[in-house]
């Protein structure tokens, strides 16, 4: 075993010597929630301009504060119920969550005591950080749970930002007229890629989804985020779910030229040459097939809301926020800077998507997804 290696790798060396080759998806799901030795699960995530990504939150409160306006306006879509949730899931520090309450205790105290924020959050690092983040809420007002399982049935709203994009991926490549599996391999003191027969029936499924693609043609496939909005929305009596990330529609997605996917490997605001290396010191990250978490969604009963590029969603978040020349004149220097960051579509505004759908309520547009096209159309062509 070569002594250069990190514990982790070390880990995964063995566990390849035990059984050969490792699918992708269990090698990012070691790399990235290894409780020790993770990127995240050992909380050697850094976010922000010190650290190896930005993310939304990393804009200033502006961007909780937003959501909270959409928030006010789901609750009341509800009937204003005396009990509302919202559950966040990958709060990391819990920036974004104390944003939100902020923003609903501000300009909607109604909402806010109706209100109970859970965090679903299985890393006891984290969950420390929000704990200290969120204190200066009533007791009450925020409460935690390790997974989705354990949060109990609610009327509310689940949101989350860059999540999906954070879930292992299976890695496949098209070898003529079919398709392999690309798992991880460790040779000569280095982790390779190496094709195998696929090591899931449900990745068959999916990949007999996808358009006609070219020979050599290598992508990702997500199929933990059907089986999370499967959960999730079992949990859900009426509501909503948010997704913020990364992404596309199937077909831009699998567009022939796009002849290696979308995964990617950060570090220091860096993109690293080879997400194989480095296991648990660096992201890794995939965009999201929208298009395939909302067949998920409708097989599950749930409605789409809502699917548009952050720009358009912060241009109609912007008019709740902003409603009138005076507001947006009295308006704070620094907030006029944040909404420009996360609405310009050379910035964020064009990187992240806006996805929502609906449980068990009535289906009117939203705020965010007022000037938004028709998302049957740009998900399902």
């Amino acid at each position: 075993m070569p002594k250069l290696l990190s514990p982790l790798a070390q880990g995964l060396c063995a566990e390849v010597a035990h059984r050969g080759p490792i699918s992708f998806h269990d090698f990012m799901a070691r790399a990235l929630y290894d409780l020790d030795y993770g990127y995240y699960g050992a909380g050697r995530a850094r976010v922000g301009r010190s650290g190896d990504f930005f993310t939304n939150v990393s804009v200033g409160p502006l961007y909780g504060r937003l959501l909270a306006r959409q928030f006010a306006e789901m609750w009341r879509r509800l009937g204003q119920p005396a009990d509302f949730v919202l559950a966040e899931q990958g709060a990391h520090s819990g920036d974004a969550a104390a944003d939100v309450l902020s923003g609903l205790r501000e300009f909607d105290l109604d909402c806010f005591d109706a209100t109970t924020l859970w965090l679903v959050e299985p890393n006891p690092r984290f969950e420390a950080l929000q704990r200290e983040k969120l204190r200066e809420f009533p007791p009450g007002k925020t409460r935690w749970t390790k997974t989705l399982a354990e949060l109990p049935p609610f009327r509310g709203v689940h949101y989350s930002n860059e999540l999906v994009d954070a879930f292992p991926v299976h890695r496949v490549a098209r070898r003529g007229d079919h398709w392999v599996e690309r798992c991880v391999d460790f040779r000569d003191g280095h982790f390779i890629f190496v094709d195998a027969e696929m090591s899931d029936d449900s990745l068959r499924a999916h990949l007999s989804r996808l358009p006609p693609l070219p020979p050599g043609y290598e992508t990702e496939v997500n199929l933990a985020a059907a089986s999370w909005l499967h959960e999730l929305q079992g949990r859900l009596e009426a509501g909503f779910v948010l997704v913020i990330d990364y992404g596309f529609p199937r077909a831009e997605y699998y567009r022939p030229e796009r002849t290696n996917g979308t995964l990617s490997a950060y570090a220091a605001h860096r993109r690293e040459p080879d997400p194989l290396q480095r296991p648990g010191e660096i992201d890794l990250t995939a965009h999201v097939d929208f298009t395939s978490l909302a067949e998920a969604a409708q097989i599950d009963g749930l409605k789409i809301a809502g699917f548009t590029d952050q720009h358009h969603f912060m241009v109609g978040l912007g008019r709740l926020h902003f409603p009138d020349d005076a507001t947006l004149a009295a308006a704070a220097p620094k907030d006029l800077r944040a909404f420009k960051t996360l609405m310009h579509p050379g910035l964020m505004g064009q990187s992240f998507q806006a996805f929502c759908v609906a449980k068990n309520v009535a289906h009117e547009a939203l705020a965010g997804f007022q000037f938004g096209r028709d998302p049957g159309r740009v998900l399902f062509g």
